[in-house]
């Protein structure tokens, strides 16, 4: 439980509560060690300072209409079973509880009926907190886990509130091919799309994501499967921006440097993230600089351009085993006039998550800046290649870290939105205002900034002498 007393911002406060979720059926085995293991921890930690919520699917079968509460009741006895007692019974349902079926949990689960919380299906996923709010669960958790926390209607919640409504009502769409190797399985890019999203949201536009396979883009697939090749190819070219995200491993590489050059020729927006960077300048070098063999050493050892190099951490040893650069580190800004600083407010330097063994070879930096090839974002020793930036188009950048990592619903992260910015031709516009939105765009003056750090502070704790 070390992990639990870490701060979760940079203030360095030890957290109030920590939220542990045990996913899983109750009854099934492989939760069993689990399940004894919060059996045993709620007496450790004594009843005021553990609080069980057990969630519950509320079924209504289209027959009848009828909420059923049959699988509530046989999971809160299974549960009890194994000596755990929900202090909270959320319920999923698509439709709101009846006052009767809520009063049939609550006889029947044995909990007051202001334990039995329903999430019903709801227009987006914003509205989820919005929900629980309403029910009184902040109240709930003050008095059973005995929180000091001064209750007053927060701004935060305000602007939580203007975001869920403006989820609602969008009209105008954009478009941004994914360009990628799991696009099969949209959840392997779960945070990707979520920075995309919040970033749409933030400037009033709905999202469309257009997965697109990267080996489909290859002239492998154009002999082998010709329509599947065509679809690919009309799906980023009818797409506003696109963006290459990172991974692993060889197959679809040569697909995501083709999607580069299209964009980088055709003037798209485009973001590359960790590996679509290091791409990027693979690309660059081989059709620019004419370095036709132009590689990662990842993908081809014997490389006679060497653009893109594995640089140990800690271990030159070669094995694979702790070589990863991981975790946050600082990027320091190289240039006052590129896009992405002015996007990050003019910062000197980020703190971003990182998660990635090679890197952009800094000996053939050079070559590279002569030709407009800009990398405006280095770490603090100059050594490691953290933003690229090319001059001369609509939005063209790429970031050796993971920026999707630390985009928050109210507060998205800058490249990200820099690339939805480009998408609906606002950048410029947004750029010439000195980076602020319009007044239909921004959420709410009554709230006042657009970051959650300063209205965590709305919460007030009493200071523990």
């Amino acid at each position: 439980m070390g992990q639990a007393k870490v701060s979760v911002d940079d203030d360095g406060v030890e957290p109030e509560v920590c939220v542990i979720e045990l996913g899983g059926t109750v009854g099934d085995i492989e939760s069993m060690p689990f399940i004894e293991a919060f059996r045993q921890f709620q007496f450790k930690v004594r009843r005021e300072n553990f609080c069980n919520i057990h969630v519950s699917l509320v079924p209504q079968p289209n027959s009848t209409g009828e909420q059923k509460t049959k699988p509530t009741q046989n999971s809160v006895r299974e549960l009890r079973g194994l000596g755990l007692s929900p202090d909270l019974i959320v319920c999923r349902c698509s439709t709101p509880l009846e006052t009767a079926v809520k009063e049939k949990i609550s006889m029947f689960c044995h909990v007051e009926p202001e334990q039995v919380i329903c999430i019903h299906d709801v227009s987006s996923l914003y509205r989820v907190p919005l929900l629980l709010e309403d029910q009184g669960i902040v109240d709930y958790f003050c008095r059973r886990l005995h929180l000091p926390v001064e209750m007053r209607q927060r701004k935060m919640l305000t602007k939580w509130k203007e975001m869920s409504d403006r989820s609602d009502r969008l009209l105008e769409k954009t478009s941004i091919a994914l360009v990628g190797k799991y696009t099969k399985l949209s959840d392997s890019y779960a945070s990707v799309i979520k920075a995309l999203e919040h970033s749409a949201l933030a400037i009033s536009y709905k999202l469309e994501v257009k997965y697109i396979d990267s080996a489909d883009l290859e002239p492998a697939t154009q002999q082998e499967e010709p329509v599947k090749y065509h679809e690919a190819w009309q799906k980023l070219c009818s797409s506003d921006g696109v963006l290459v995200p990172g991974g692993f491993g060889v197959r679809g590489t040569e697909g995501k440097i083709q999607a580069i050059n299209w964009a980088r020729k055709q003037k798209k927006p485009f973001l590359g993230v960790c590996l679509g960077m290091q791409l990027a300048v693979c690309e660059f070098a081989r059709n620019v600089l004419g370095w036709k063999d132009a590689n990662s050493t990842e993908f081809d050892p014997e490389t006679k351009h060497p653009v893109v190099i594995e640089m140990p951490e800690h271990n030159p040893g070669g094995q694979k085993g702790g070589t990863m650069r991981l975790g946050k580190r600082r990027t320091m800004f190289k240039s006052t006039s590129s896009v992405i600083r002015k996007l990050y407010g003019d910062a000197e330097y980020v703190d971003e998550r990182h998660r990635h063994r090679f890197e952009v070879n800094p000996e053939l930096k050079h070559h590279f800046e002569e030709r407009g090839f800009r990398f405006v974002g280095e770490d603090l020793e100059g050594e490691r290649m953290e933003i690229i930036e090319l001059e001369d188009h609509s939005y063209f950048v790429g970031v050796q870290y993971h920026p999707e990592f630390t985009s928050r619903p109210i507060k998205p992260s800058p490249p990200y939105f820099g690339l939805l910015l480009a998408a609906s031709g606002k950048l410029q516009n947004y750029l010439q205002k000195g980076c602020r939105l319009s007044p239909r765009d921004t959420y709410s003056d009554r709230s006042g900034s657009s970051s959650p750090d300063s209205e965590i502070s709305e919460i007030k704790f009493p200071s523990v002498s």
